[in-house]
C-alpha cells in the first residue's frame, strides 16, 4: 500500500506538472489570438470613420447639394431610356454625317474625271508645281529650288496646329520616283483643277480635314498643302498606292496564291529579291482578302505547313506569321512549276467552294527566275476559256532568257508580267497588279464607296497626340471611250474622318455614368470603343502593331460565344445582356455590373453601332426645368466649366467658332449673339437644345455650393492646417465646379482635374474616375483612394474622397452628380493614427495600440490597396504583396474575392533579332541599304583585281549569308510584342463588415482582425506581428502571359491559325468583265526609278552607319 501510495503521488505530481505546462502553452496560444480585441478595433474604425466622413461631407458640401436637388424633386421628370430607339437615332445621325463626307469625295471624283477627259498628254510638258518636299527650300545663293517655290504655311488648330495652306494643295512624289517624269508632270497638271473643289468642299463642310488624290502614277495631291519632311535617312517612303484606302477603292476582294521558286538557280540575291517581292505583295492585301504561299522546287513546300491546301484571311497577324516563315526559305534542287500550278488551281477552286473566301477575284502570283515552258495544258484544264484566275508573273534577275514564257502565261490569263532586277525595283513592279485587278470595276464604271478600319493620323508623331480616323475613298476612272475596254484607273480620291466626329454625335449624358457607344467594321474590328488602347509606352508613346485590327471580342471578352459581335457583324438590330467586369484606374480596380447592349447597322457604310447601358441608375434619365435667365446667370460663375470633349454646340461648323470654348458657345447661343451657330449649307441647329436645358438646370441647382465653399475658405479657424486642398463637383451633364482651399502653387497634385489627368475629368469616352466609383458605393458613403502614378512608382501624396448625389432614394434614381475633396495624404494618415490611439477604459490606458510593435495596423480600400501603413513605403501597394498570408485567408473566408481579368491588347517583352537580322531584309529600304553597302565594300576591297568583273557577272548567285556578319546571339534584343495576358483584381464582399481569423504558420498562429470603416470603402486591418508566415508567398497582381502553352503545341497553333471568326463580305464585287482588253499585260515599267535621285539619300544613310 505505501508503494502504491508513492506511485499515486508521483503520478499526481506528473499530471499536475503536465496540466500546468499545457495550460500555460494554451494560454500563450489563445492569448496570441486574443491580444487583438475586436471591440477595440471596432472603436478605432468607428472613430476614424466618423472623423473622416465629417471632414469629407463638410468640405465637399455633399449634404447641401443633396438638399438642393431634393428641393427640385417634384419639378423633374424621370424617364427610362429606350436603348433600341437611342441606338437607331444615333445610327441615323452618323449615317447623315458619313453621307456628307462621301458626297465631298464624289464631287472630287467628278472633277478629276472631267479634268482628265479634257487633258491631252504632252510628253514635253514643263510645269512648275508645288512639291511638298521642296516647297520653301532655297539653295546656297538664297534662290528657291526648282519645284520649291514660296508656299505660305500658317498653323491651324483644325489641323492639329500644323502649318498648312488652306487655299492650295501640294504634291508629294515618292523618293524612288523622278519628280519631272512626263507622266507625273501631266498628272499633276490636270489634277490642279481639284484645288477649287478641295476649297469648296471645306467651305461646305468645315469639319472636313485632309482631302487628297492618290494617282495611279504614284504622286499624291493633298489639301490643305503641307510641308513634308524626309526621315533621318533622307527618304520619304510613303507611296499612296500601297495604302489601304487606295487598294480597297481600286480593287475588289481577292483570293491569292503566291508561288515562290526556291530551286538552286534562285540562290543569293535572287532569293532575297523574291522574299522582298512576296513581302510587298502581302503589304497590298487587306482584311477582306485571303492568301497562301507555296515554295516549290522538285517538291511543294507550304511556307506554313499547317495551312496545307487552304487560304487564310490576310489580317496583320497572319501576314506577320508568314513573313517570319519566309526567313526559313533556302534555294536548292530543280524547279517543277507544273506541280505548283496544279496545286494552286486546285486550292483556289476548292477554297472557293467552301464559301469562306472573298468569293470575288482570284489570282496566282508566280515569282521565279525563269520558266522552261508555257504550261498551256494546265491553263486549258483549269482556267480557259473564262480565265477567272489571273496569273501575275515576276521574273527575278537581269537575265531575260525565259521572259517570253512568263509573259505569255500572264497575257494568256488576264494578268501582268514584270521583271525585277534589283531590290529597288520591287515595290513599283508589285503595284502593277492592282491596276490590272481594277479593270472590271473601271469598265463597269462603278464608283464604290469604301471605308477603312480605324488608323492613326500619320501627320503627327505618336507622342504628339492620338488622332484615330477612318478614310472614305472612291476610285477615279478614265472616261475616254477609246480606252474603255482597257479599264484605266487614274487613281483614288479620299478624305479622312476623325473618330472624334462620331463621338460628337453621341449624347454622353443619356448613356449614364458607365454607358458608352462603340462601332465595329464588317470584320468585327473596333472603329471606336473606350477600351481600345492603340498606343503603348516605351520611352515614348508608340503605336501597337495590331492596333487597327483589335476585335470586339478582345474588349467585350465576357461574351465567350461572340453573340454580340456576330449579330453586329451581320448588321442585325437587337439587344443583348451580360455581366461585365470593367477595369478602371489604370486597370488596377474592377467594377462588376450588368450591361444591356443595343445595336444596329449604319447604312451606307460597313460599320455597325452599339450602345452599352448599365442596369440600375444607368437606365434612367431625368429632365429638369429652369428659365434661360436663371441658368445664364449661374453659368457666369468663374468656377463653372464644361466637358471640353462633349458636344454641346458644334463649334467646328464655322472657322470663327473654333476658338470658342463650349461654355462660351452656349452663352452666345442662348443670348442670340450666334443664334444658329451654323454654316450656310446646314439646315439644323448646331447646338443640342435638350442638353443645354439640362446644363442650365444643373448650374442653377449647384450654384449655392460656390458661396458655401467660399465661406469655408474665408473662415480662418477652418482647415487651419490646410489638409483639405480642393473641393469639386461634377454633374451628369458634364458641368464641373472647383474650389481651392489653398493657393494654386501650393497644390500637392498639380495635375488633378486638368487635361493632364484624363482619368479624373469628363471626356468623350467616360465620366471621371471619382464619379464612376462613387456611383457604385452605398448612397451617403464616400469612396477614398490614392491615385496610381507611374511616374512616382505608385506613390501619391494625396487622398481623393467622393460621394454620389441621387435624386431619389430607390434603385431607379439617376445619379445626378458627384462631389468630393482632395486632401493631403499626411493629413489623412494623421487622422487615422489619432483614432487608433483611442480606447474605452476609464483610466485612459489602452490594452493595445497601433504603436505596439506586437501588431501592424493597416488601412486598405475595397480593392485591397494600402492607404495607411506604419511603413510609409508600403502606401499604394496591394495588401497581398505585404501580408500574403492574411490576404490569402481573407480570400478563403470570402471577405475578399479574386476576379480574373484578361487583356488581349497587352504588350510583352520577348527576345527578337535586331535590325541587322535577316527579317529586316524584308523592309525594302533596309534591304537595299544592306545590298548596296555590301557591294560598295566589295568594290573598295577588290578594285585592284579582276574580282570586280566576276562579281558583276555573278552577283545574282552570291549567297545570302553575306548579309549576316554578326552571330545570332549578338543580334538578339528585348522588344515589346503584342500578347494576351491574364491578371487578377480583388473586391471586398459588401455584406461582411468585420472578420477575425487565425492562420497556422510555422510553429505559431497568426491572428488578425479586419473591420469596415463606416460610410466608406475602407477597412482597418490589424495583424499580429510576432508570428511570421514566410512559408505562405505574397499575392501579386502581376499579369501572366497566356499564350505560352501554344508555343510548344503545334496542333493548337495550327487550329488557331485556321480558326476564322464570322465576318461579312463587302457588298460589291468586280472580279471579271467579258469586255476587258487584256492585251496590255506587261513589260518594262513605265515609271522607273532614277538612280542618281534614289542613291543620294541611300548613300548618305550607308556612310552614316
Amino acid at each position: 500500500l505505501p508503494g502504491n501510495l508513492n506511485l499515486l503521488r508521483a503520478f499526481g505530481f506528473f499530471f499536475f506538472t503536465f496540466w500546468t505546462a499545457f495550460n500555460t502553452a494554451l494560454v500563450d496560444v489563445v492569448g496570441s489570438e486574443q491580444q487583438i480585441p475586436l471591440s477595440v478595433v471596432k472603436l478605432w474604425a468607428s472613430a476614424f470613420g466618423g472623423e473622416i466622413k465629417s471632414i469629407a461631407a463638410k468640405y465637399s458640401g455633399s449634404q447641401l447639394l443633396q438638399k438642393k436637388y431634393k428641393e427640385y424633386e417634384k419639378d423633374v421628370a424621370i424617364e427610362e431610356i429606350d436603348g433600341l430607339q437611342l441606338v437607331k437615332k444615333l445610327a441615323k445621325n452618323m449615317e447623315e454625317m458619313f453621307h456628307k463626307k462621301s458626297e465631298a469625295v464624289r464631287r472630287l471624283v467628278e472633277a478629276a474625271e472631267d479634268a482628265y477627259l479634257k487633258h491631252e498628254f504632252d510628253a514635253d510638258l514643263q510645269y512648275e508645281y508645288f512639291n511638298a518636299v521642296l516647297i520653301n527650300e532655297r539653295d546656297e545663293e538664297g534662290n528657291y529650288l526648282e519645284l520649291g517655290k514660296e508656299f505660305i504655311l500658317v498653323p491651324n488648330d483644325h489641323f492639329n496646329n500644323l502649318p498648312v495652306n488652306i487655299s492650295l494643295s501640294d504634291v508629294q512624289v515618292p523618293t524612288n520616283m523622278y519628280n519631272k517624269d512626263p507622266a507625273i508632270v501631266n498628272g499633276v497638271y490636270w489634277s490642279e483643277s481639284l484645288n477649287k473643289v478641295f476649297v469648296d468642299n471645306f467651305d461646305r463642310d468645315p469639319s472636313l480635314i485632309w482631302q487628297y488624290f492618290g494617282s495611279a502614277k504614284g504622286f499624291f495631291r493633298q489639301y490643305p498643302g503641307i510641308k513634308w519632311e524626309p526621315d533621318e535617312n533622307g527618304v520619304i517612303a510613303f507611296d499612296c498606292r500601297n495604302r489601304k484606302w487606295y487598294i480597297q477603292a481600286a480593287t475588289s476582294p481577292k483570293d491569292v496564291v503566291i508561288l515562290v521558286d526556291v530551286s538552286g538557280s534562285m540562290k543569293g540575291l535572287r532569293l532575297t529579291i523574291a522574299k522582298q517581292t512576296v513581302s510587298s505583295i502581302l503589304d497590298t492585301l487587306g482584311d477582306d482578302d485571303f492568301f497562301n504561299i507555296i515554295a516549290y522546287n522538285e517538291e511543294l513546300h507550304y511556307v506554313e505547313p499547317c495551312l496545307n491546301g487552304t487560304l487564310v484571311q490576310a489580317d496583320r497577324a497572319n501576314k506577320e506569321h508568314f513573313r517570319e516563315h519566309l526567313d526559313k526559305l533556302f534555294a536548292k534542287g530543280i524547279g517543277m512549276l507544273d506541280i505548283a500550278l496544279n496545286e494552286a488551281f486546285n486550292m483556289l477552286n476548292e477554297f472557293n467552294h467552301t464559301g469562306q473566301g472573298s468569293i470575288c477575284s482570284q489570282a496566282i502570283m508566280l515569282i521565279t527566275d525563269g520558266a522552261v515552258d508555257t504550261y498551256d495544258t494546265i491553263f486549258a484544264k483549269y482556267n480557259w476559256p473564262d480565265r477567272k484566275v489571273r496569273i501575275f508573273t515576276y521574273l527575278i534577275g537581269r537575265e531575260a532568257a525565259f521572259a517570253d514564257n512568263l509573259k505569255w502565261m500572264a497575257c494568256a490569263n488576264k494578268g501582268f508580267f514584270t521583271q525585277i532586277s534589283t531590290l529597288a525595283d520591287v515595290q513599283e513592279n508589285v503595284m502593277e497588279y492592282l491596276h490590272v485587278l481594277s479593270r472590271p470595276k473601271v469598265i463597269d464604271q462603278e464608283h464604290d464607296v469604301v471605308w477603312t478600319e480605324a488608323y492613326i493620323d500619320s501627320t503627327l508623331a505618336d507622342d504628339q497626340g492620338l488622332v484615330l480616323m477612318t478614310t472614305v475613298a472612291m476610285p477615279v476612272f478614265s472616261k475616254q471611250n477609246e480606252t474603255r475596254s482597257k479599264g484605266i484607273l487614274l487613281g483614288v480620291v479620299g478624305t479622312d474622318v476623325p473618330v472624334k466626329e462620331l463621338l460628337k454625335a453621341i449624347p454622353k449624358y443619356k448613356l449614364g455614368i458607365h454607358g458608352y457607344a462603340f462601332a465595329i467594321t464588317n470584320n468585327g474590328y473596333i472603329l471606336t470603343h473606350p477600351e481600345l488602347r492603340p498606343l503603348y509606352e516605351e520611352g515614348k508613346k508608340r503605336r501597337k502593331p495590331n492596333y487597327s485590327s483589335v476585335d470586339l471580342s478582345e474588349v467585350e471578352w465576357e461574351d465567350r460565344d461572340d453573340v454580340l459581335r456576330n449579330a453586329m457583324v451581320n448588321r442585325k438590330t437587337g439587344k443583348f445582356s451580360m455581366e461585365v467586369k470593367k477595369t478602371v484606374d489604370k486597370g488596377k480596380r474592377v467594377l462588376v455590373m450588368t450591361n444591356d447592349y443595343y445595336y444596329t447597322d449604319i447604312k451606307g457604310t460597313p460599320f455597325s453601332l452599339g450602345v452599352a447601358l448599365s442596369r440600375g441608375h444607368g437606365k434612367y434619365f431625368f429632365r429638369g426645368n429652369v428659365t434661360v435667365e436663371e441658368g445664364l446667370h449661374d453659368l457666369e460663375h468663374p468656377d463653372v466649366s464644361l466637358a471640353d470633349e462633349w458636344s454641346y454646340c458644334n463649334t467646328d461648323l464655322h472657322p470663327e467658332h473654333r476658338q470658342m470654348t463650349q461654355l462660351e458657345a452656349i452663352k452666345r447661343y442662348l443670348t442670340g449673339k450666334e443664334p444658329l451657330l451654323q454654316c450656310k449649307y446646314l439646315v439644323k441647329y448646331a447646338c443640342d437644345k435638350e442638353l443645354i436645358q439640362e446644363v442650365l438646370f444643373d448650374a442653377v441647382v449647384s450654384a449655392p455650393i460656390e458661396a458655401y465653399w467660399t465661406s469655408l475658405a474665408l473662415n480662418k479657424s477652418e482647415n487651419s492646417d490646410k489638409g483639405v486642398e480642393v473641393a469639386f463637383l461634377g454633374t451628369r451633364t458634364g458641368l464641373s465646379r472647383i474650389n481651392l482651399f489653398v493657393g494654386p502653387e501650393q497644390l500637392t497634385n498639380q495635375d488633378f482635374l486638368t487635361a493632364e489627368d484624363k482619368e479624373n475629368i469628363f471626356n468623350a469616352d467616360h465620366f471621371p474616375l471619382w464619379y464612376r466609383r462613387a456611383a457604385e458605393q452605398i448612397p451617403g458613403s464616400f469612396v477614398y483612394s490614392i491615385p496610381f502614378s507611374t511616374e512616382t512608382a505608385n506613390k501619391s501624396n494625396v487622398v481623393t474622397a467622393s460621394t454620389a448625389i441621387q435624386l431619389l432614394d430607390d434603385r431607379k434614381s439617376p445619379v445626378v452628380a458627384a462631389v468630393g475633396i482632395q486632401m493631403k495624404l499626411e493629413f489623412f494618415q494623421r487622422k487615422f493614427w489619432t483614432a487608433s490611439r483611442q480606447c474605452a477604459s476609464l483610466d485612459g490606458r489602452c490594452a493595445i495600440s497601433c504603436d505596439d510593435e506586437a501588431i501592424n495596423c493597416y488601412l486598405i480600400d475595397n480593392n485591397g490597396f494600402i492607404l495607411v501603413s506604419e511603413d510609409y513605403r508600403q502606401t499604394g501597394y496591394f495588401f497581398g504583396e505585404v501580408e500574403g498570408a492574411v490576404m490569402n485567408k481573407l480570400l478563403s473566408m470570402g471577405s475578399f474575392k479574386r476576379i480574373t481579368l484578361y487583356d488581349y491588347q497587352a504588350m510583352c517583352r520577348t527576345n527578337k533579332e535586331s535590325s541587322d537580322s535577316a527579317h529586316s531584309l524584308l523592309d525594302p529600304y533596309n534591304a537595299f541599304f544592306a545590298a548596296v553597302k555590301w557591294i560598295m565594300t566589295e568594290l573598295l576591297c577588290k578594285t585592284a583585281s579582276h574580282v570586280v568583273q566576276n562579281f558583276v557577272c555573278c552577283s545574282s548567285h552570291v549567297n545570302i549569308k553575306i548579309f549576316f556578319p554578326v552571330p545570332i546571339a549578338q543580334r538578339l534584343k528585348q522588344t515589346l510584342e503584342p500578347c494576351d495576358t491574364e491578371y487578377p483584381a480583388f473586391v471586398s464582399e459588401r455584406t461582411i463588415k468585420e472578420t477575425t481569423g487565425t492562420i497556422a504558420c510555422d510553429g505559431c498562429f497568426k491572428s488578425f482582425v479586419i473591420q469596415q470603416i463606416p460610410s466608406s470603402n475602407l477597412f482597418m486591418v490589424v495583424v499580429d506581428n510576432e508570428c511570421f508566415c514566410d512559408s505562405i508567398p505574397p499575392i501579386t497582381m502581376a499579369p501572366i502571359e497566356i499564350r505560352n502553352h501554344l508555343v510548344h503545341n503545334e496542333s493548337l497553333k495550327c487550329e488557331r491559325l485556321k480558326s476564322q471568326k464570322i465576318r461579312r463580305r463587302p457588298e460589291s464585287c468586280h472580279g471579271f468583265h467579258p469586255e476587258e482588253n487584256a492585251r496590255e499585260c506587261g513589260g518594262v515599267s513605265g515609271l522607273s526609278a532614277k538612280p542618281p535621285l534614289v542613291l543620294l539619300p541611300l548613300l548618305l544613310k550607308i556612310f552614316s552607319r
